[in-house]
Parts: structure tokens; C-alpha cells; sequence
């Protein structure tokens, strides 16, 4: 079942939810508005999915 999944997939979805969180706002005051995202792309659960699932 699609529950059901391997520690190494929960790790992977794991790091890619973290990575997919926007920056703190303190962020963006200290760097003057220039960075304003996060160097990795935001993700949804459903518009992408992972390389290897």
C-alpha cells in the first residue's frame, strides 16, 4: 500500500519538506531584500514529485 513506505523514502520526503519551508523574514531584512527565497525551488506534494519514490 501507498502508507507503507521505507525509511529511506521518509528520510528523502523528509529533507525535501524542510528544504521546500520559506526563508525567516530576519532573512531578508539582514540581506537588504536581496535574498528573498530559498535556494531550493518550493515543492508541492502533488505538482512534483521525487526522482527516486
Amino acid at each position: 500500500m501507498a502508507r507503507n513506505k521505507d525509511l529511506a523514502s521518509k528520510l528523502r520526503r523528509g529533507k525535501k519538506l524542510k528544504e521546500s519551508r520559506t526563508i525567516p523574514r530576519w532573512v531578508i531584512l539582514r540581506t537588504k531584500g536581496k535574498v528573498r527565497e530559498s535556494p531550493y525551488t518550493r515543492r508541492g506534494w502533488r505538482n512534483t514529485r521525487l526522482k527516486k519514490d
